[in-house]
């Protein structure tokens, strides 16, 4: 192909290139272009419409010859009039969009990381937020107990010291069993239904309903022993539950691990419970309500760990009637346990 038709200049004796007749090199230019004939992996075919200054392109129906390797000399490129020392502060920089008025020392200048998104305090907790949600719903939970623990002790004073109490539900046992099947279907209600629980008026008036059975019932079971033992029980059930209580609040062992273990645990005692049944023994029944007593101790620890939300397991402050419940029946089995112990021994 000839140096006419190709339209490149060819290598040789006569290229004008090695006789400088381009002159001197221009700023800009004193790299040659590459070779991209001489890549490894073999030739790529060159993209049309791209040419190098200087050269022209090869005409339609020609194959371009490869790019001159000239001998450039290798020189500095010239450096223009820009500002070698840092950026001055509070002035924009060319090709950077931001407020001028933003300087290293500005809350939102940020250099070269991008913003972090904790930024916004807005939207992030600080905590005490948290805080006072729990020590809300913790008064909550305690009032409601409160209220119940004071309606079911009212029907127990009121059916151990009043005789004509005392006479009625031993002349009437039946409706100790209505007040158990209204206290089981209360009970399986709230335990089961988590949106019935939270929905304001009638998880109130469901849990009223299971307050006043199970008073009825744990009244009614006090009325078969005496006085004192009724009062010696209920003494020595205020110290352990506050005990318990107490220690829960202030111990680090997470006791809401246990869970699984007292669940069994459970299992176990109503297997004993059904021995019992059959085997009418006083020391057997003390053993029984000793061993009933101190599981329902660790699970008064248990519920009120879950209640403070510091360990592991923790209720969401939604559910204070379902905290409240659990409290609540916790106290209450351990009065009863610890009255079968009482009324046991003194017999």
């Amino acid at each position: 192909m000839s140096q006419e038709k190709s339209g490149y200049p060819v290598m040789g004796e006569n290229n004008p290139l090695h006789n400088n007749v381009y002159g001197p090199p221009q700023p800009g230019f004193g790299m040659p272009p590459p070779n991209y004939s001489q890549a490894p992996g073999g030739p790529y075919p060159p993209a049309a419409g791209y040419g190098q200054p200087g050269f022209p392109q090869a005409g339609p129906g020609f194959a371009p010859g490869p790019y001159p390797q000239m001998p450039y000399p290798q020189m500095p490129y010239p450096q223009g009039p820009y500002p070698q020392g840092p950026y001055q502060q509070g002035v924009a920089q060319p090709g950077f969009l931001g407020d001028p008025s933003e300087t290293v020392g500005s809350a939102g200048y940020h250099g070269d990381v991008p913003p972090s998104y904790y930024d916004n305090e807005e939207f992030t907790n600080s905590g005490f937020e948290d805080k006072s949600i729990r020590q809300a719903f913790i008064r909550k939970v305690f009032m409601v107990l409160t209220v119940q623990l004071m309606i079911t002790f009212s029907f127990v004073a009121v059916f151990t010291f009043v005789d004509e109490a005392k006479f009625f539900v031993r002349r009437n046992p039946w409706t100790y069993y209505v007040s158990y099947a209204v206290f089981f279907v209360s009970l399986i209600v709230l335990s089961c239904c988590g949106d019935f629980r939270r929905k304001h008026p009638w998880n109130l008036v469901a849990l009223s309903i299971l307050t006043l059975s199970l008073s009825y019932m744990v009244g009614m079971i006090a009325s078969f022993y005496d006085t004192e033992t009724v009062i010696m029980a209920v003494g020595i059930t205020a110290v352990v539950c506050f005990t318990v209580v107490l220690f829960s609040l202030q111990s680090k062992y997470d006791f809401t691990s246990c869970r699984g273990v007292l669940f069994v645990c459970l299992i176990v005692l109503l297997l004993f419970s059904i021995l019992c049944i059959f085997i009418r023994h006083r020391i057997l029944h003390i053993v029984y309500a000793s061993l009933g007593a101190l599981l329902f101790t660790c699970f008064l620890a248990v519920d009120t760990q879950l209640l403070l939300g510091n360990k592991k397991m923790s209720l969401s402050p939604e559910e204070y009637i379902f905290a409240a419940l659990n409290l609540y029946t916790d106290i209450i089995n351990i009065f009863l346990y610890i009255l079968t112990i009482v009324g046991r021994s003194r017999e």
